[in-house]
């Protein structure tokens, strides 16, 4: 076995155990299907829409992955704009009658925040959701990912394994001083534009400008105006056969990422990422950027200068750098799959794979069977239209092909993949270019 071998049989497990089956679809369908006959139900909220985001519709989530709602209030044709205090109203009419209607469990308002959001769980499936009014950036972040995601399959797969490898070791939780979901993509984005050769390119060659700011005038023509563009620079940069393919394994990818940002605490003070150029940038030097006051700076490209993980506190900073050390030189040394494995992956997860016929979940309780009229083949969001995507898209992603090779009795998982880099001993530091 090649020396990511077992590595990449271990992910691939992960990647399988995660990764939602054709009833977790159907699960979140019928949940927004049921929300917009709550909302119809509202006065103030007649002629608004019930639209899904998030990891969701960027195709991002897992099995067990929460689930974004924006509610968008009717403006005609034209993008509308709401306050705080409006929002604020409008989420409480709706509490009211999913409280009425019955059915959700663990409704929080959450009135203060800079986003004031409706948090609920829907029973019996277990699936959270958070509700916002207006989130329309939000909806179009998710579609960039998604469009993203259309380059290379494993970017897709990356996100996953990197927000499960997360949650176990607790440094995915923004309430917490740690990383949100979205701040962890977005390394993972620049990860594929740092590493050599590059994978993603600079996000300011797909979509150049600030996204968020062109979300002005009629809703259908800013939606297909950026579609269109990310659709033409996507195209283009598939298209460049003078480009350098990178055919490495997820398991060396997920290698290099993790010793990229290894010693993030050393230089988190002085260096910010920008996805948005594809470099590392001074934080002195950068002037959208001060005054700094973040313990790490991740530029959201779509939304500039925000700081995506904003949330990550200074003293918590030291223990996500451990995080990241501490499973680099696991996987760089060991060589037992369930060693490992606890490190990739949360407990039940971990204990699903290891025991798939019998699989505890450590009272984490896993998807039910939906309830939904057979036959029904749920799909994912639309996608706009990329032509030649195929191409962008690696044979090395883990969702392509079947195999053997499973690191563990009673799963199956697919060959491993192809490996050419050589693994790198020494903490990799940032330089600035």
């Amino acid at each position: 076995m090649s020396k990511y071998g077992m590595l990449d049989n271990v992910l691939n497990d992960i990647l399988k155990a995660v990764t939602p089956l054709q009833e977790d679809w159907a699960i979140r369908f019928g949940i927004v299907n049921d929300l917009r006959l709550v909302a119809e139900s509202v006065e103030s909220l007649r002629g608004a829409t019930v639209e899904p985001f998030g990891s969701f519709v960027s195709n991002l989530f897992t099995r067990w992955g929460d689930l974004d709602i924006s509610i968008e209030l009717s403006n005609g044709s034209h993008i509308s704009s709401v306050g705080k205090k409006h929002k604020q109203t409008l989420l409480a009419d709706l509490l009211k009658a999913l409280r009425a209607k019955g059915g959700w469990n663990n409704l929080q308002f959450i009135i203060n925040a800079r986003v004031p959001i409706l948090k609920l769980r829907r029973y019996p499936s277990g699936i959270s959701c958070d509700i916002s009014i207006n989130n329309l950036q939000g909806q179009m972040k998710s579609k960039m990912l998604l469009w993203i995601s259309n380059i290379d399959g494993r970017f897709h797969d990356m996100v996953l394994l990197v927000k499960e490898w997360a949650k176990a070791h607790k440094i995915n939780n923004p309430k917490t001083g740690t990383f949100n979901s979205y701040s962890l993509s977005l390394l993972v984005i620049f990860h594929f534009q740092t590493c050599a050769p590059a994978i993603l390119p600079p996000l300011k060659d797909i979509y150049p400008g600030n996204m968020v700011d062109d979300l002005i005038g009629v809703r259908a023509d800013v939606e297909d105006l950026i579609g269109e563009t990310c659709d033409t620079n996507i195209n283009r940069f598939l298209s460049d056969k003078s480009r350098p393919k990178n055919k490495k394994s997820l398991a060396e990818l997920f290698v290099e990422f993790l010793r990229k940002f290894a010693q993030m605490d050393s230089w988190a003070s002085k260096m910010g990422i920008s996805p948005y150029t594809g470099q590392w940038e001074q934080i002195k030097d950068n002037t959208r950027w001060l005054p700094k006051t973040y313990a790490i700076f991740v530029e959201d490209p779509f939304e500039q200068p925000q700081n995506t993980a904003r949330s990550v506190s200074s003293g918590h900073l030291p223990k996500i750098a451990k995080a990241f050390l501490e499973t680099y030189s696991v996987l760089i040394s060991s060589q037992n799959p369930s060693s490992i494995l606890t490190y990739l992956a949360p407990l039940h997860i971990s204990r699903y794979i290891m025991k798939p016929a019998m699989p505890n979940y450590g009272g984490y309780l896993p998807p039910p069977q939906p309830q939904v009229p057979r036959p029904l083949r749920p799909q994912p969001a639309p996608q706009r239209r990329i032509q030649n995507g195929s191409k962008g898209s690696s044979s090395n992603s883990s969702t392509s092909g079947g195999g053997k090779g499973s690191s563990f009795n009673g799963s199956t998982s697919r060959a491993p993949l192809p490996v050419q880099a050589q693994q790198r001993q020494q903490i990799w530091r940032p330089r600035i270019q």
